[in-house]
């Protein structure tokens, strides 16, 4: 079988089994195989965490925002899920052999996990007298001031005793569609990378662009190459990240060659028991805990609804009212890549000849990174001009434009740890 060469294909549901056009009626069977490359580069806090995926350490954080490097740092990380509908012939083996660039490795193993043994874990498990407590104020949208209508209060106590709050349903409602990518549980077989036997990390400069193939006991053979224009998307950096003399906050970042859409979150505490939340969306509903990953029509949709900024959207102000009930927060920052979809074989033009897919390849893409608000840490891509007022200590003259929100020693690390547990992403 020759190496199958693609383009820049984008998303397209006429790539994947049961999307025949109605019309033609064509037949179609398979795929045998589906295969998923989740692709995410990180800067900031979020490359922290290595290229392995491992979320930052408290130390690593501090470190950062200390001086202690990170902020130039670029890490990437690389899930791969293979599915299929064949049993293996013997024990169940299969591996992705990347090009040299990706610089992880001859051999990428492509595990089966166990089955699990005993009663199912309980995450959400709550004691059964439990009272919950505590309030969360909902803010979103860009700009100076806040929309009318926020935050949008939710007391949890009055939740949990059926007292939903104005505003609440709409909060509830569903960002992006759900991605379903290979599982134990949707395929006969499956096998996964990174795993418990192989953590191998992905280097700052590894490149998925040239041949792949992955083979195994249980997989048609999937060979394929990918383009310059199909590689991880570049890093994403915040070029600004002060607190302007109103009190509002003040993001820029750079623009990410290939990004559909961009999202920023911030999170933070005003006391104990009061988590403050602020998404960039435009719309009520939104992402408050921010997707892994989304599909290229929902990045479409999305930013039409501007629920998403659009791909030359490079700022964002946050309101006056989010910072003054969060003095301390953490923002998080996303471009979004969408997707390649690659098939074979190809579908066939004569809709009277039924299309056997044999197997099919997704990759996703996205870009991350992250910071305390209003504190640049170290290598940051700021300007001359603007880096020693957002770093405010560093600023001499600068006034409260560059005021840090970590003047006291130790608010960083008492905001990180009270947060800790329950910040997406930490």
């Amino acid at each position: 079988m020759q190496w199958v060469r693609t383009t820049a294909l984008v998303a397209g549901a006429g790539l994947l089994a049961g999307a025949a056009d109605a019309q033609t009626k064509q037949q179609v069977t398979g795929p045998v195989a589906t295969y998923w490359m989740s692709a995410q580069t990180q800067t900031g806090f979020g490359a922290m965490g290595g290229g392995g995926g491992g979320r930052p350490s408290m130390g690593a954080m501090m470190g950062a925002m200390m001086g202690g490097g990170g902020g130039s740092n670029v890490a990437k990380t690389l899930t791969l899920q293979l599915g299929t509908s064949r049993k293996p012939t013997g024990a169940p083996s299969a591996e992705h052999l990347p090009p040299a660039g990706l610089r992880a490795g001859q051999s990428l193993p492509l595990v089966t996990p166990n089955s699990p043994v005993g009663p199912p874990r309980q995450d959400n498990y709550m004691p059964e007298n439990y009272k919950p407590k505590g309030k969360l104020l909902v803010f979103w949208g860009c700009g100076e001031h806040a929309k009318a209508g926020q935050p949008i209060v939710i007391d949890f106590a009055k939740v949990a005793a059926g007292q939903a709050p104005p505003g609440m349903q709409a909060l509830a409602g569903q960002f992006g569609t759900p991605m379903q990518p290979p599982s134990p549980s949707r395929n006969t077989t499956y096998g996964e990378w990174p795993n418990d036997k192989t953590r191998t990390s992905v280097p700052g400069a590894g490149s998925l662009v040239g041949d792949h193939l992955i083979r195994g006991t249980y997989t048609p053979d999937i060979k394929f190459a990918l383009a310059a224009q199909q590689d991880f998307l570049g890093p994403l950096n915040l070029t600004k990240n002060l607190m302007n003399p109103s009190g509002s906050g003040q993001l820029a970042w750079n623009a990410v060659t290939n990004a559909e859409g961009y999202l920023a979150t911030a999170v933070g505490a005003s006391d104990g028991d009061t988590v403050v939340m602020w998404s960039s969306s435009e719309a009520q509903a939104s992402a408050f805990a921010m997707p892994e990953y989304l599909s290229s029509a929902d990045i479409k949709r999305l930013v039409a609804s501007r629920a998403l900024m659009a791909p030359s959207t490079t700022s964002c102000t946050i309101p006056v009212e989010f910072t003054k009930a969060a003095p301390q927060a953490m923002v998080q920052l996303a471009a979004y890549g969408g997707e390649t979809n690659i098939s074979y074989p190809p579908r066939p033009d004569d809709p009277k000849v039924a299309w056997n897919i044999d197997w099919t390849v997704k990759v996703r893409y996205k870009s991350q990174t992250g910071a305390m608000l209003g504190m640049e840490m170290p290598g940051m891509g700021g300007d001359d001009d603007d880096a020693g007022v957002a770093r405010g200590t560093q600023g001499g003259q600068g006034g409260q434009q560059g005021k840090s929100p970590f003047g006291v020693p130790g608010v960083g690390g008492a905001i990180l740890k009270g947060l800790g547990g329950r910040l997406p992403g930490l």
